[in-house]
C-alpha cells in the first residue's frame, strides 16, 4: 500500500513538472500572460486533466525561467536590459507619481511581449490621466482588481500605451498603500517592487557584471 502511493504521488509530481514547463513554453512562445490560461492549454495538449497533476502559479513561474534561461539565453539579457533601461526613463518622466517598477521585467522572466509594469501613486487617480494628456501620450483606460493585502481587494485604475516600440502598463494606486506592497497574483505574497534608485544600481550593478564577464573571456 505505502509503495503504490508513493508511485501514485510520484507520477502527480512528474506531471505537475511536465505541466509548468508545457505552459512556460506556452507563455513564452505565445506571449500569454494570464498563468491559469496557459496552465489549461498545457493541460489539454498533454491531455493531463486531474486537479492534483495541476501545477501553482510559483511552479509555472519557476518553470518559465528555466525555459527563457535555457532556450532564449542568448537573447535575454539584452531583451532584459532594453526593458530595464525604458523603464528607468519611464520612471523618470512619471517621477511625480512616485513610480515603482513590478513584474516580470523586474522579476527578470519578461519576454518579447511583456509589458514595462509600473505602480504610481496618487490621491486622485484623475491626475495621472491629466498629466498624460498634457504630456501628449495617447493610452488606453481599463481597471484592475488588486489584492491590497489578505483582506483588502480594490479596483485599480490602469493605463496602457506604447513608447519606444514597448507596451507599458500603468496601474495607479492610492499613496496611503505605497509603503506596502500589493500581494503578487502569482505567490500571494507582497509584490517585490524597485524605485528609481533600485533600478538604476540593478542597473550598474548589471554593467559591472557584463564588464567583468567580457574581460574574463578575454
Amino acid at each position: 500500500m505505502h509503495h503504490a502511493r508513493k508511485h501514485a504521488e510520484t507520477r502527480i509530481r512528474e506531471r505537475r513538472q511536465r505541466l509548468a514547463a508545457e505552459a512556460a513554453r506556452i507563455m513564452s512562445s505565445d506571449g500569454i500572460r494570464d498563468f491559469r490560461q496557459a496552465k489549461m492549454k498545457a493541460a489539454a495538449r498533454l491531455g493531463i486533466h486531474d486537479d492534483a497533476s495541476l501545477p501553482r502559479n510559483v511552479e509555472i513561474e519557476e518553470a518559465l525561467r528555466t525555459h527563457q534561461r535555457l532556450f532564449r539565453g542568448h537573447e535575454q539579457p539584452e531583451l532584459l536590459r532594453t526593458r530595464r533601461e525604458a523603464a528607468a526613463r519611464a520612471m523618470h518622466f512619471f517621477a511625480r507619481f512616485d513610480p515603482r517598477l513590478v513584474g516580470a521585467v523586474l522579476e527578470g522572466t519578461a519576454d518579447a511581449y511583456s509589458p514595462v509594469c509600473l505602480h504610481l501613486f496618487a490621491d486622485e487617480p484623475e491626475a495621472v490621466a491629466r498629466y498624460l494628456l498634457e504630456q501628449g501620450v495617447p493610452a488606453e483606460e481599463g481597471a484592475r482588481r488588486i489584492r491590497l493585502d489578505r483582506k483588502r481587494e480594490a479596483d485599480a485604475p490602469v493605463w496602457t500605451f506604447t513608447a519606444e516600440d514597448l507596451p507599458f502598463d500603468l496601474t495607479v494606486l492610492p499613496r496611503a498603500v505605497l509603503r506596502q506592497a500589493p500581494l503578487d497574483p502569482v505567490a500571494g505574497r507582497p509584490m517585490r517592487r524597485a524605485s528609481l534608485a533600485a533600478l538604476e544600481t540593478l542597473l550598474a550593478e548589471e554593467e559591472i557584471a557584463q564588464y567583468a564577464s567580457a574581460n574574463d573571456e578575454d
